[in-house]
């Protein structure tokens, strides 16, 4: 891993893996966070050609450093919210505990794992799954007021703590955060799918990208890692960091 901006303390140094603390350190999020503010932070993966996943999967795409910041981000939130079509085609399973973040998140006032949100206005979800059946901490269903009710018995049987941000069936993009907040869920991540992270762009509610480059490219017709209607105006990002390793570029991007 190398610092490329801000300007690397060492221009001239070598790659070198990053331990898990400075990888920490690099990706820690901000006071405002902590102070209850809540902060919603992205994490996705681009091929060179734009490709959010290849073959309905993100793993094609990704390497060791990708996977290493990705369980560090992990390994920093409070929450992780994801798309429901993401778990069917991935087959999420529960965050695992990780022995090195184990002071740090308790320092933090974290429960031990980050507990996963699902995002579904149909609640089309296999709650057989270890999504359900073996989370350390319970698994959060997010939807709508008019989700079938049926299936609102089958989340609360399996243990599954639901979530009302939406009037109607749907689930409004802008309740997602202030909900999740209100429940002390402040440190905030989605890793998508591009449907979700759309939705979410698009309502404003997106603090920080976290997006890595994959010097790959796929060709086919894979979604962007945003996907959704077109906003009427581009939305401008700074770029605070930009790390890399073995040709894959890690960006850090803000809001102004």
């Amino acid at each position: 891993m190398r610092r490329l901006y801000p300007g690397p303390e060492s221009p001239g140094e070598p790659e070198r893996e990053w331990a898990l603390d400075e990888l920490a350190e690099a990706y820690a999020y901000p006071a405002a966070a902590a102070a209850g503010a809540g902060w919603l932070r992205a994490n996705m993966v681009s091929s060179l050609d734009g490709a959010a996943h290849h073959g309905g999967r993100s793993k094609p795409l990704s390497n060791a450093a990708d996977m290493r910041i990705f369980g560090v981000l992990r390994a920093l939130a409070d929450v992780v919210i994801v798309g429901a079509e993401t778990v069917r085609e991935e087959r999420y399973r529960p965050a695992r505990r990780r022995a090195e973040f184990a002071e740090r998140r308790a320092a933090a006032g974290q429960t031990v794992v980050p507990a996963i949100a699902v995002v579904s206005a149909s609640l089309h979800l296999d709650f057989s799954l270890p999504l359900f059946t073996e989370p350390e901490v319970p698994t959060l269903v997010i939807t709508g007021a008019k989700a079938p009710h049926a299936r609102l018995l089958a989340a609360r049987e399996a243990g599954a703590e639901v979530i009302t941000a939406g009037d109607q069936a749907g689930v409004d993009p802008r309740r997602i955060k202030p909900e999740l907040v209100r429940r002390g869920h402040t440190r905030l991540l989605t890793e998508g799918g591009p449907r979700l992270l759309g939705q979410l762009a698009a309502a404003g509610v997106v603090d920080e990208l976290c997006l890595t480059v994959s010097p790959r490219f796929t060709v086919g017709t894979a979604p962007r890692v945003m996907s959704g209607p077109e906003i009427p105006d581009p939305v401008d990002l700074e770029l605070t960091d930009l790390l890399a390793e073995s040709g894959f570029l890690f960006g850090r991007y803000r809001r102004p």
